[in-house]
């Protein structure tokens, strides 16, 4: 679905929420238990203090446009997906970047006649050389000598004009197709039409069809892994939106001191797979959940001969396609071990199709189900390919870490139908939920240090920032952004933003009577602006442990098992279990740090100087501590044949 001017386009269709959502870990209880009434007052001094959190573009047309966005979505992956999919494996990268070149060059009019129009001379001048050179030395622009010999671009479209007239954007928009846009940019699009060459040389008018089908091409499968990965992909892209299409650069000063573990964390955001064409070798499964009936989806990839099979399961907000588990899953696959991509038990996909609770946060109930959802996934491969798949591993990140620990602390219970593994490595695990939720809830209200006649402005150019921060140029993103206030909040919105999907899913489907706004999935800003004000302490308080409450589990079961340290004999006893974390994790106490190390030991335990929360991922060193806690089922694998 591309949008009407380049520049935003670009900003918008590579996974720009991976800026803003994180995996993280998921809720537990606070240290004594409140009645609804108290805990629904704390409620509302949240609401007091949260409303600066987002300024989102109006949308009156909201159920108009998520129909629209369905539509939008059908057609993606009905007849975009495959038809592109074809088009890039005849054409090669080389051959598409042609065509992209090509394109620009050919649309200099309009960007000509903007940079006239803003009084933008240097601009004008620059585009002009870069014209005359592609034209003739590049060989009708198939070539871009300019950017070797350094010519600057300067892109110009009718909504920098528009807005620099005056014009502001009022209301979001979906267009059919072309995707997310907004009155301002609409108008631009089609102004930008005007000034192109194939509306008055006949000749070149199949040209339009062709560069359109380029361009879409290199753009579908990042859209289609933002709407499948996202709990509600229209509700994020009007967040984007808002943000990434605007037509000033934000203020990159800092004004302050720097958060180092969280900076790090937001690192996650520029994440890349090193081969594009990762996602496309693996295989899209699906089985159906024993105890729901409902159909569950997982990707595989499967190496050629018998070896070793991994399991990854994510955090709170991460999905089966989500960047960072792509990342593990990469790094794994070539390094010859096969590779299965799992759902969290906190996304809404989750919840509505595997899971046996109303609502997620009881590590008991939420692992069961999780090792239900593998099993059935082993069974699935195990009958289609047995002969390809060794041992077995389970790795998991940030929640899915907390659950891998937990699974392994269980094993010697689990029932002999369900699966276990000969590995378990927990990366960046929570040991105390509860602390972990409570560091949440404290950065997302960072702002609140700064004076409060400035606060929304500078909420405002951080969330602007973020969304920018994935696509500027390695050597800038190595440079703190972002100063610690920025950088508590932005983690701290990440993580909340996941729990308004988790909250809304649960109460849509078992309404407790709690969110006073309609719910209602064609219209669902009301209520997305009232969940946003419930902290995690306030999730479990009001929506969790009266929940559990009826199960017949009370608040002590609820808070022992909230905790890794209720099973630290079992998992100082497990030696199939590894361990990887930050010292600077936020997520972690000095005294959880203490435990991993007096639990695990240094054989089983790394620990890495810095990183945050899983900030450092992508690194060649986690990289390489991820293959070598699994070493030994290589040469098991082999031993074995």
């Amino acid at each position: 679905m591309p949008s009407f001017s380049s520049a935003s386009t670009s900003r918008f269709v590579i996974l720009l929420l991976a800026g803003l959502l994180f995996s993280s870990c998921a809720p537990s209880p606070s240290s004594s238990e409140r009645q609804f009434e108290v805990a629904k007052k704390k409620q509302t001094t949240n609401q007091e203090h949260t409303q600066y959190q987002l300024e989102v573009i109006a949308d009156p047309l909201e159920p108009m446009n998520r129909c629209i966005n369905r539509l939008n979505e059908a057609s993606l992956l009905g007849f975009i997906r495959p038809t592109t999919r074809l088009y890039r494996a005849v054409i090669p990268p080389a051959g598409r970047q042609l065509i992209t070149n090509f394109d620009r060059n050919l649309n200099y009019p309009g960007r000509l006649l903007n940079h006239v129009l803003l009084g933008r001379w240097q601009g004008a001048t620059d585009e002009t050389v870069r014209f005359l050179t592609n034209t003739t030395v590049g060989l009708a622009g198939l070539f871009d000598p300019a950017s070797y010999w350094k010519i600057p671009k300067s892109d110009a479209d009718f909504a920098q004009t528009f807005y620099k007239w005056g014009w502001t954007p009022n209301n979001f928009v979906m267009l059919p197709i072309l995707g997310p846009t907004d009155d301002l940019h609409f108008t631009g699009f089609v102004a930008d039409k005007l000034p192109q060459p194939t509306n008055y040389f006949p000749l070149l008018s199949p040209l339009t069809g062709v560069t359109t089908f380029n361009r879409l091409s290199d753009r579908t499968e990042p859209i289609i892994r933002f709407t499948e990965t996202e709990a509600d992909s229209y509700a994020s892209s009007k967040y984007l939106w808002t943000y990434a299409s605007k037509e000033y650069p934000p203020d990159w000063t800092l004004n302050g001191p720097t958060h180092p573990p969280t900076l790090q964390t937001l690192r996650v955001s520029t994440i890349r797979l090193d081969d594009p064409e990762f996602t496309f070798k693996g295989k899209r499964g699906k089985v159906r959940s024993p105890h729901t009936g409902k159909m569950m989806k997982f990707y595989y990839w499967l190496q050629k001969k018998h070896a070793p099979l991994v399991y990854i399961t994510p955090g709170i907000g991460s999905h089966l396609l989500s960047s960072n588990t792509l990342a593990i899953a990469e790094n794994l696959y070539q390094n010859g071990y096969s590779v299965v991509t799992t759902i969290g038990t906190f996304h809404p996909d989750f919840m509505e199709n595997i899971s046996t609770a109303k609502l997620p946060s009881y590590p008991p109930v939420d692992c069961h189900d999780l090792l239900v959802y593998l099993t059935t996934i082993n069974q699935y491969l195990e009958e289609k390919h047995s002969a390809k798949i060794g041992q077995r591993a389970l790795i998991g990140f940030s929640l899915g870490a907390f659950q891998t620990l937990y699974l392994a602390a269980q094993e010697p219970q689990t029932k002999p139908e369900l699966l276990t593994f000969d590995r378990y490595l927990a990366i960046n695990p929570p040991v105390n939920l509860r602390y972990a939720n409570r560091k949440l809830d404290t950065y997302l209200q960072a702002p609140l240090e700064w004076p409060s006649e400035v606060r929304q402005a500078k909420v405002n150019n951080a969330l602007h920032k973020v969304t920018l921060y994935p696509f500027l140029p390695p050597n800038l993103r190595e440079k703190p952004l972002f100063d610690s206030i920025e950088s508590r909040y932005l983690v701290g919105l990440s993580f909340r933003l996941s729990l308004r999907s988790a909250i809304y899913s649960s109460q849509y489907r078992h309404n407790m009577g709690i969110i006073q706004a309609p719910l209602n999935n064609w219209r669902r800003d009301a209520a997305y602006s009232e969940i946003l004000n419930y902290s995690f302490d306030d999730y479990i308080n009001i929506f969790a442990l009266p929940y559990y409450k009826s199960r017949g589990i009370s608040q002590k079961d609820f808070q022992r098992e909230s905790t890794l340290r209720s099973h630290q004999k079992s998992l100082k006893s497990q030696q199939k279990v590894r361990v990887m974390s930050n010292r600077d994790d936020f997520l972690l106490s000095p005294q959880d740090i203490s435990w991993l190390n007096s639990t695990f030991g240094s054989s089983r335990l790394t620990l890495f100087a810095d990183g945050g929360h899983i900030g450092n991922l992508s690194t060649p060193q986690v990289k390489e501590a991820i293959l070598k806690s699994l070493d030994s089922l290589q040469s098991n694998t082999v031993a074995a044949q």
